[in-house]
């Protein structure tokens, strides 16, 4: 009993853990009392315990001592030391970073100093010369009548000043742009100012007249309209008929027997009322089938009534039906063999339907004919279609291209109600891009057509313009030759 009354006593005087055991709590109690036991004393196998405790109230005893125990390890305590160390070894780091960044600063405000002292010169340099280019520049301004829009924008960049050498090597190359633009328009006279800008479509100078500026119909394209007669005229050049194909393909029919075609389908197309671009592209189909296929008289007819169809088709909103144009045949061939001779033509030239032909181009070349009349003229206008109307019956006339008639035909028509004047003006020579003499070769050509100087009988297209409705231009005629002009 003395014995058990020791060891009660004893473990009495060892202060049990009741709370969470942080770090300093470890190390206070570490220096003050010593080291914990490691363990709780065991009690022998006879003896019992002073008072009964709860197993539950045993097991967090027994847990907050082993924590305890843990925590006060040496080990434990070696640890801690570390991360005290590595925290103070932290903050030199961090204070000699510091340092190291400062001398940096300091070194690079250093160069910076340098580099703004060698660049002073410079920048004296170009802005004595900005002056004096400047001066120059208010001395020949009086003299100058006018300067181009383009060089007038680019005065305040000139003047002001620069802050860096990239900016002084920009006002250099302006001022060098501004040195070899400026004195072009001061070497000629203003007369040759003033027509090197007329070259300018977006000009609005009094020489070319802009025929795309006031069009506010959005199904005009003006603002495409250049781009897209520029591929025209490409366009024009891949899908041309051949010229000789009379001679070269076919032997059983005549240029004679394709005008005589041509001119009964100018009746059918006023018959059913067709659009001009379905008789311009009925001819193209069928030059360039006789082109590549050879065929025989009898079925001439037969081809000419097919390209119709077709070219109706691609050109009207009610194009006429299948059996119209066999029964405007006679009834010569049947609906099967109108159907198959299509299917042919489609073959043979690709469905290749959009296909710029003489009136793509004279529309807009008569509206730049009209662009210098305070009143458009529509007897310009019917005269200049019935020229183009004619050379579509010549066989002849497909050695010009498309364009060069249009172009010919606005000529001639302005040179047939006006001949006060000369016919070509820099606003047609631009939109067309021909020159008065280049059309000398057409334009004689299409007056011996006008003229009807080799007697030609088929009087269809002439019959059909000297309507009322059309202002009766076939019976128009210049009394002079238009040869004198060239």
């Amino acid at each position: 009993m003395q014995n058990m009354k020791k060891e009660n006593s004893a473990a009495a005087k060892v202060e049990k853990p009741t709370s969470r055991i942080t770090r300093a709590r470890a190390k206070a109690l570490g220096t003050s009392v010593g080291v914990f036991p490691s363990v709780k004393p065991s009690l022998k196998p006879d003896q019992k315990p002073a008072h009964k405790v709860s197993s539950k109230r045993a097991a967090d005893e027994n847990e907050a001592s082993i924590t305890a125990a843990s925590g006060l390890h040496h080990k434990r305590r070696a640890v801690l030391k570390d991360v005290t160390n590595i925290s103070e070894n932290a903050i030199f780091n961090r204070n000699n970073v510091a340092k190291v960044q400062s001398v940096k600063v300091a070194k690079i405000a250093k160069v910076v100093a340098d580099v703004s002292v060698e660049i002073l010169p410079d920048e004296d340099d170009v802005k004595s010369k900005l002056a004096e280019d400047l001066s120059k520049i208010r001395m020949v301004e009086p003299e100058q009548i006018s300067l181009p829009a383009t060089l007038k924008k680019r005065e305040p960049v000139k003047q002001s000043i620069c802050h860096n050498t990239d900016d002084c090597g920009k006002a250099e190359m302006i001022l060098s742009a501004y040195a070899s633009e400026k004195p072009v328009g001061l070497k000629g006279p203003q007369k040759k100012e003033e027509n090197q800008l007329c070259q300018d479509l977006q000009s609005n100078d009094l020489c070319i007249i802009n025929i795309d500026a006031n069009l506010k119909d959005p199904q005009a394209c003006s603002l495409y309209a250049p781009d897209i007669y520029n591929r025209k005229r490409v366009k024009e050049l891949d899908l041309r008929p051949s010229t000789t194909y009379m001679e070269d393909l076919q032997q059983d029919i005549t240029p004679n027997m394709r005008g005589i075609l041509i001119d009964w389908l100018v009746e059918v197309s006023e018959e059913y009322k067709l659009v001009p671009d379905s008789l311009y592209l009925t001819v193209n189909l069928i030059d360039r089938f006789l082109s590549q296929s050879y065929i025989q008289k009898q079925r001439l007819q037969l081809l000419g009534v097919t390209c119709m169809l077709i070219a109706s088709k691609y050109e009207e909103i009610c194009a006429p039906r299948v059996e119209e144009f066999c029964f405007i045949t006679d009834n010569t061939y049947t609906k099967r063999e109108v159907l198959e001779m299509e299917s042919q033509v489609l073959n043979l030239v690709h469905f290749q339907l959009s296909v710029p032909t003489s009136i793509t181009f004279l529309r807009r070349y008569i509206l730049a004919a009209q662009a210098s009349y305070k009143v458009s003229s529509p007897e310009l206008e019917f005269l200049a279609n019935y020229l183009a109307e004619l050379t579509l019956v010549e066989y002849d006339f497909l050695k010009f291209i498309p364009s060069l008639i249009a172009a010919s035909a606005v000529f001639l028509a302005r040179w047939t109600l006006n001949q006060s004047e000369h016919p070509w003006n820099p606003t047609l020579e631009h939109y067309t891009n021909y020159k008065a003499s280049e059309l000398k070769c057409t334009v004689l050509a299409l007056e011996g057509l006008q003229m009807n100087t080799n007697g030609c009988p088929l009087n269809a297209v002439r019959e059909k313009y000297r309507q009322q409705k059309f202002r009766s231009v076939a019976i128009l005629t210049p009394t002079t030759r238009v040869v004198s002009l060239f």
